[in-house]
Formats: structure tokens, sequence, C-alpha cells
């Protein structure tokens, strides 16, 4: 019952941060840390994923779940690098952190990760959306609302 509950009150607001092309180049002037991904604390991750959210409707918290389709975590010459103990999101302000993270396997060999973030509050919300103004910002992604 408190499922349901909890689910009626999400309200789809199905987002998505998606790779958009650019045919631009273009350097950063400032020296802030661009935000990075990591699964295996220190190798950035160079998969893009694909990012849906979902936010109840008085705001008071959200999900965010990433897919990755072919992380470098899995690549044969970083796994000396260590294991996948989480998701991290590291920039300027800090790390974010969740340590739901799956692992899809085809033929018995790693082939995407898909990770949640759960945000229990409108502050955590906003810190993860300056997170992704960073990512997006670095890394090319653009924000559609569904």
């Amino acid at each position: 019952m408190k499922l349901a509950t909890i689910l009626a009150m999400t309200a789809p607001l199905a987002s998505a941060f998606v790779p958009t092309p650019t045919f631009t180049s273009s350097a950063r002037l400032s020296t802030e840390l661009d935000a990075t991904i990591e699964f295996v604390r220190g190798l950035t991750e160079k998969d893009i994923p694909d990012v849906k959210l979902t936010r109840a409707r008085d705001g008071s918290s959200g999900t965010a779940t990433f897919r990755f389709a072919n992380p470098n975590c899995f690549d044969a010459n970083t796994q000396k690098d260590g294991e996948v103990t989480g998701m991290f999101m590291i920039d300027d302000e800090g790390e974010i952190s969740t340590t739901d993270v799956n692992a899809r396997f085809v033929n018995g060999k790693p082939q995407s990760i898909e990770s949640v973030l759960v945000m229990k509050s409108p502050a955590e919300w906003d810190r993860f959306m300056r997170f992704m103004e960073r990512y997006g910002e670095a890394n090319g992604l653009g924000f559609t609302k569904a």
C-alpha cells in the first residue's frame, strides 16, 4: 500500500539528459573541475549515459536512472584499476554517490550498467541538478522534457 502511494505521488516528469551533437569547439575558460562520473575510484567513466528523471509532484523527492551502454570500467585494460564499488559523481562542490549499481550480462560478459540515485529532499534534487548542468556542459548533453 505504501509503495502504491509513493508511485501514485511520483509524477512522470520524465526528463532526459541525452547526447546532443555539437559541431563547435569550445574551451572552458574557468579553472573549475569538470563534472565526472566514476564507477572505480580514480577511473573516469568515458561512456556518456542516458539519464531519466522522475520527481514527486510536491518536489519532495526524485530519482535519476543512469544507463551506460558500454562503460569503460569493463574494458580489459582498466580491470587492474579496481572493482566497481558504486557510482560517484564528482564536481567542484564535492561528490554525490550511490551503491545502487547493476550490471547487465550477455553471454557471461558484462555489457551495460544501470544505476539509480534516489534524492530524498529538494536540496538533494537541486544539488543533483547543479551537478548535471556541469556534467552536461563538459560532455555535450542537452536537457529534454518529455
